[in-house]
């Protein structure tokens, strides 16, 4: 007679809910308030905040890696929040140097400008920014930027939301059938276990779905409205994330048809006793093992492929290495998962398939630490980033859950190793479920002999008929009767059930298990959505590099002789330039003769050019305070750089020279 499995514990799976959803909350509280600035903008010109003197013909940034741009990637808006851009953007990438430029309209009027930028990162993920410039001098501006950065907002955290789910349906799916092909063949009949696989595969493409139609509004407009533009759409599926989602989904379609078999014909030979089924069963496990680690290994390549271990150093390298991680992982804690719903929902598991899935866990956690060492050097790069970085600090976390996941592990290794030597985990327990359910089998089958009419179709009819009273008595009599017995065989059933500490310790020990693998699950969310430590450091590096500069400007002080050639033609220019940076400057000329005394002369004139920018003669025309003395204010020099300082001095009427030299504006 078949054994009834066990319920689900109340107080466990109280438990274990209170944890998941604790923990969903602090995952997506953390993913929507989590930067994924992948690509950082390293450069552009003009340069954040400069002023140039004329109206550049084109705008453009640099970055630290290739990133794609869509329409409206960059928008140059004027003081007025108009558009000032041509809308074309440009890709003026060479020598590894990722660059970009939109061009400008032209006679822009002076003031400040604002460009705004949006990109997606070669890891899949949206960045944005904004930054001014002004021509001629700065201004007020009433441009609008987007009061979220992209990514972000509900669409961005519905996003991590099937993130999180895709993890974990994976980890159900390609764990589950692990646990069954490689550690407990017999649970490919059990339900509980069918359940389990079937959910996770559900699971896993519901999510994939969601993250197709969500990817155009979270990389572009941010609006939940636009999940359902199939121009949108279109666009997405000519991405790299776009490919890799489709192609998950076709592979997903074939492990349909791996859990079909598994469920279905390698099921029903679970109890195959002949040489010849025995063989049959032996080359169907044989081709499901070799079909099922391929699909699973393509599925993970979906994520290598379009993430973190696709951009960076050594990619040839790090997208295998981040397969066999997700791999391990998955067989890891999918199979703990399997375990944990064997031991509350199976009637029976052999200790042999525990002591199976231990051995496995045991080789996928030296699998993980091995791959995860590699990633965390690939991706942290230094001892500072590991403790100064987001990414750095998640990943600390995640190592510190699975110090405690191993830790618990040791634990139901032990209560493993105590089952083991009592031969089958079922033994007295499997007894007690068969006897209960004969009892409450005898308890049915006493009450239809009693009455074969439901209680409900008989006490109405007792009421009417005569003599039939004792009949519907009778037939509640009988069914109360099968309640009490049926409950009390599930008392018998709770009390040896709670009596065998051995198998009681094994599944509280997974059950912790499985509670700090979910915990760990999130993190790893988190950390796949979280700029590596390595390019947040080479980021940071860039604003501490312009900050290494001399915090204090230093005022420009020229000396420079003259002859025009005239009667008192002779003489020296003394110059000054202050603060002597990009931006506002003073300059002061003073005149003096060969006697050191102030020379008055009828006209002076400067102007300043930068070469290598083709930037100038910027003219300047300063005004006469005192014999000798010349000033002119609200001088703008608009980028640092080795400028070429002309001073033209007039003595007379037809007697005039120009004097020059290089200086420093910095």
């Amino acid at each position: 007679m078949t054994a009834t499995a066990p319920r689900f514990g109340a107080a466990p799976l109280v438990r274990l809910l209170l944890v998941t959803t604790v923990l969903l909350g602090a995952v997506f509280t953390v993913l929507s308030g989590t930067a994924s600035a992948h690509a950082a903008l390293t450069g552009s010109t003009p340069e954040d905040g400069a002023v140039v003197a004329t109206a550049p013909k084109d705008i453009t940034l640099t970055f630290s890696e290739q990133v794609a741009l869509g329409d409206n990637a960059i928008r140059v808006l004027d003081p007025a929040n108009k558009r000032a851009d041509t809308g074309k953007t440009r890709d003026l990438s060479s020598s590894g140097k990722a660059r970009y430029g939109i061009g400008l309209h032209a006679g822009l009027p002076d003031g400040t400008y604002t460009v705004a930028w949006q990109a997606v990162s070669e890891d899949s993920h949206p960045v944005s920014g904004a930054f001014t410039f002004s021509i001629g001098a700065p201004s007020k501006t009433t441009a609008a930027l987007p009061d979220q950065n992209a990514g972000g907002g509900l669409v961005g955290i519905l996003y991590g939301i099937a993130r999180y789910a895709s993890y974990a349906g994976f980890v159900l799916l390609v764990g589950g059938a692990a646990f069954i092909l490689g550690c407990w063949q017999r649970g490919a009949s059990v339900r509980p276990l069918q359940r389990l696989v079937v959910r996770g595969w559900v699971t896993l493409t519901a999510a994939t779905l969601v993250l197709l139609l969500l990817r155009s509004p979270y990389t572009g407009s941010g609006k939940l409205a636009d999940a359902f533009d199939l121009g949108g759409l279109k666009d997405v599926l000519s991405t790299k994330e776009g490919t890799t989602l489709v192609s998950r989904l076709v592979l997903l379609g074939v492990a349909a048809l791996f859990v079909a078999v598994l469920f279905g014909a390698f099921a029903k030979r679970d109890s195959a006793g002949g040489d010849e089924e025995g063989r049959e069963k032996k080359d169907l496990t044989f081709g499901l093992a070799v079909g099922g680690t391929v699909v699973a290994a393509g599925i993970a390549a979906t994520w290598a492929l379009s993430e973190h271990a696709s951009t960076g150093i050594q990619t040839g390298l790090a997208m295998p290495v981040d397969i066999l991680h997700l791999l391990a992982v998955a067989v890891w804690l999918g199979g703990l998962t399997a375990l944990l719903v064997a031991l509350y929902r199976a009637p029976f598991i052999d200790s042999a398939a525990v002591q199976r899935f231990s051995r496995t866990a045991f080789v996928s956690v030296c699998a993980l630490a091995a791959t995860g060492l590699y990633q965390a050097w690939r991706q942290v790069g230094s001892w500072s980033a590991l403790g100064g970085t987001s990414y750095g600090q998640l990943l600390l976390v995640k190592v510190g859950l699975v110090v405690v996941l191993i830790a618990i592990a040791w634990f139901s290794r032990r209560w493993t190793a105590r089952l083991a030597q009592r031969g089958e985990v079922r033994t007295a327990e499997a007894e007690q479920n068969a006897t209960a359910t004969d009892a409450e089998a005898d308890a049915d089958a006493e009450a239809e002999e009693a009455d074969p009419e439901p209680v409900a179709a008989t006490a109405p009819l007792a009421a009417t008929v005569g003599g039939s009273t004792g009949s519907a008595a009778g037939t509640v009599r009988a069914t109360q009767l099968a309640r009490q017995k049926a409950a009390l065989a599930t008392a018998r059933q709770k009390r040896i059930r709670d009596a065998d500490p051995a198998r009681s310790g094994l599944r509280r020990s997974v059950l912790a298990e499985a509670g700090v693998a979910v915990v760990l699950l999130g993190v790893t969310t988190v950390l796949t959505a979280t700029e590596p430590g390595r390019t947040a450091e080479e980021a940071a590096a860039l604003p501490r590099a312009a900050a290494a500069a001399p915090a204090v400007p230093v005022p420009v002080n020229v000396s420079l002789p003259f002859n025009t050639g005239g009667p008192k033609g002779k003489g020296t220019v003394e110059l000054d330039i202050d603060p002597g940076h990009t931006g506002t400057n003073v300059m002061h000329i003073y005149v003096n003769g060969p006697d050191n005394q102030p020379l008055d002369v009828p006209e002076v004139r400067a102007s300043l050019t930068l070469s290598a920018q083709k930037i100038g003669p910027l003219p300047i025309v300063p005004q006469r305070f005192a014999a000798g003395h010349w000033a002119a204010d609200g001088i703008q020099i608009p980028l640092a750089g080795d400028w070429l300082l002309q001073v033209t001095v007039r003595t007379s009427d037809i007697d005039e020279t120009t004097v020059d030299k290089h200086i420093k504006i910095g």
